[in-house]
């Protein structure tokens, strides 16, 4: 009797079926053997059950935790309403050499480089910071500009111009895997630079003023530091580069995140990016 019950167990784990359910009045009954044989079943059945329901992880590129609290923040969004991303997006503080050019060369190098130490889905981030009068300069230098200048200094750079307006440049680089394309999108605000107010913790933030999102009624203006992070992360140029990636995101639910859609996406995404 034992090995036919041994193989009712073995053939309910095997195929999932739930019609044989060992009881306290049979399992005594088992050997040793038999007792291990269920043990494992019932283990692999948990960690199927488990595999099948979770997420496959979004690997953000980044040491800094608010940063990935915020792109958290902005890639949730639409939770409410059923829209759920189908990644868990987690991070990952890598050592990747700096590089120089344009913002989405720049980017794309940086996920190249990135993806092949994650092997997953990962994703890169490039932000700058262009004052209109110097010729987007500091650019993609501003963090350099920024630890050697500082808040006051980066204020300096246009004493001598009348043309204070600024934007902030957000370009997200996102590769489903090692080998695989890459993909960008890309947000921008437009604003203007000021002596700094606000929080001094998250970098340019107290100096760079969106004309976008501002309080009304005469309230005085915000610059980002200033500003709820609610608020912020409806006009800023990092929720405007993620907003495209989370639409593309949400197309490739089983889709194994890549090909053409992805590039459509991008090219897409560069028109309204120049249009903000």
């Amino acid at each position: 009797m034992r090995p036919v019950l041994v193989l009712l167990l073995l053939l309910s784990c095997a195929l999932g079926a739930t019609a044989f359910v060992p009881t306290s009045s049979t399992i005594p009954t088992l050997s040793s053997r038999a007792h291990r044989l269920l043990s494992l079943c019932l283990y692999r059945r948990c960690i199927t059950s488990m595999s099948s329901t979770s997420k496959p992880s979004l690997t953000f590129v980044t040491g800094n935790a608010k940063k990935l609290e915020e792109v958290r923040a902005i890639l949730s969004a639409g939770a409410e309403t059923g829209k759920v991303l189908p990644f868990e997006v987690v991070s990952q503080k890598l050592d990747l050499p700096e590089l120089q050019g344009e913002p989405e060369d720049v980017a794309r190098e940086k996920c190249l480089l990135a993806v092949k130490e994650v092997k997953g889905p990962t994703i890169v981030e490039d932000t700058c910071l262009c004052f209109n009068a110097l010729g987007g300069l500091p650019g993609v230098y501003i963090k350099w500009f920024l630890e050697k200048l500082g808040h006051e200094g980066l204020n300096n750079l246009l004493l001598a111009y009348e043309d204070k307006t600024a934007y902030a440049l957000c370009t997200f680089a996102y590769s489903p895997g090692p080998g695989q394309e890459v993909l960008i999108f890309d947000g921008r605000t437009p604003g203007k630079i000021v002596p700094a107010r606000g929080p001094q913790a998250f970098g340019w933030d107290p100096v760079f003023e969106p004309s976008v999102g501002q309080p009304e009624g005469g309230a005085p203006l915000q610059t980002y530091a200033e500003m709820d992070k609610a608020v912020k992360n409806t006009i800023s140029h990092r929720y405007r580069a993620l907003a495209k990636l989370r639409d593309f995101l949400m197309t490739q639910n089983g889709k194994g995140g890549g090909g053409g859609e992805g590039q459509g996406q991008e090219e897409e995404g560069d028109e309204k990016a120049k249009e903000a």
